[in-house]
């Protein structure tokens, strides 16, 4: 008996094995003997002479209870589907048959192997539909640069707004813009064109547009982006409230200049020349100015390529034969010089 009252009087100062097994489960409280209230004597004496008759159990060694921690952890984790937290009886006071001890670090170890859940459908749908702009914020930005009398930003308004883009008027990057916005004209956004082409590009004020610049002339590099570039150009240049079909030659002059600033078709100065030296051609045709790209693209730098067989526009017959008389009128005056 008097080892018996020792082995609980250790449990409860810590120096008793098992007491130091219920202190690694967890914090204090959870060993309920230690708030057991005494029994009454006769069931003391009753108790007493119980476990005189009963051997006390063998304790184990520390490497055993270990090596049942362990394999109670290893147990769980291969059990897919089941929560990570044990049973009620395993987190008894060690009473039950069943009961599992698991550290604080068995734990930890245990959670790691959860995977992470995934996001739920309707912040993934919530985040996809989200806008890199506000519309609100676009409009807003049409009215500053508007005209007073009427919902359409004109000359004043468009200068206005080159200056805070910190461009000329007169730029590449102005007409790519006139491009991207679809406009109807030169020297005129109205609000539908203004607010559709933000939202195309995604921007909502000043700062987005001039992000915006670099990108764009990278995309008109490509051929096809390019083509349809120039095609645009010739029908902004047209006077569209008076119904204009043919572009004037100055217009068209100054339209060649700025469509091919960024990269100059080695003929495109002899044309300019020609056309200005012949002022009774007094406008160009849709079809001269959409099918001069392609003259830029097939006639080499001496025209030797050119085949006036072809369906080429008149004007271009005459250019070439303009071109080739004053070859020959610099050979000529070459000879003469050399004979002289």
């Amino acid at each position: 008996m008097a080892r018996v009252l020792a082995c609980i009087g250790d449990t409860h100062r810590g120096a008793c094995p098992v007491g130091q097994v219920w202190r690694a489960a967890g914090p204090m409280g959870k060993c309920l003997s230690c708030l057991k209230v005494p029994p009454p004597a006769h069931q003391q004496n009753l108790s007493h002479q119980t476990s005189l008759q009963q051997p006390p159990p063998p304790l184990r060694h520390e490497h055993e209870r270990t090596r049942e921690v362990s394999e109670s952890g290893s147990s769980l984790n291969g059990v897919e589907g089941r929560s990570p937290v044990p049973p009620p009886d395993a987190q008894s006071n060690g009473s039950g048959k069943n009961s599992i001890i698991i550290s604080a670090s068995e734990k930890r170890s245990f959670y790691s192997r959860i995977p992470p859940l995934a996001k739920s459908a309707s912040n993934e749908v919530r985040r996809l539909s989200s806008k890199d702009y506000s519309e609100a914020k676009i409009s807003n930005l049409f009215e500053v640069y508007k005209d007073q009398h009427c919902d359409y930003i004109l000359s004043e308004g468009i200068e206005n707004l080159c200056r805070d883009l910190d461009v000329r008027p007169e730029e590449f990057k102005v007409l790519v813009l006139a491009w991207k916005f679809g406009a109807e004209t030169m020297c005129r956004f109205s609000r539908r064109e203004f607010v559709s082409g933000c939202k195309a590009l995604k921007v909502d004020s000043i700062k987005g547009i001039q992000s915006k610049f670099s990108e764009m002339l990278i995309e008109v590099q490509d051929p096809e982006k390019f083509k349809d570039l120039y095609r645009f150009t010739f029908k902004f240049g047209l006077d569209a409230d008076s119904g204009q079909r043919i572009l004037p030659s100055e217009m068209a002059l100054l339209l060649w200049k700025l469509v091919f600033s960024q990269r100059e078709p080695s003929v495109l100065k002899r044309w300019l020349t020609f056309l200005e030296r012949h002022p009774h051609i007094r406008g160009i045709p849709r079809d001269t100015w959409n099918m001069f790209l392609n003259f830029t693209e097939a006639v080499g730098d001496d025209l030797s390529s050119y085949d006036d067989t072809e369906a080429w526009p008149s004007l271009f017959d005459d250019f070439v034969e303009y071109e080739n008389d004053q070859l020959n009128q610099n050979i000529s005056k070459d000879h003469k010089e050399e004979s002289d």
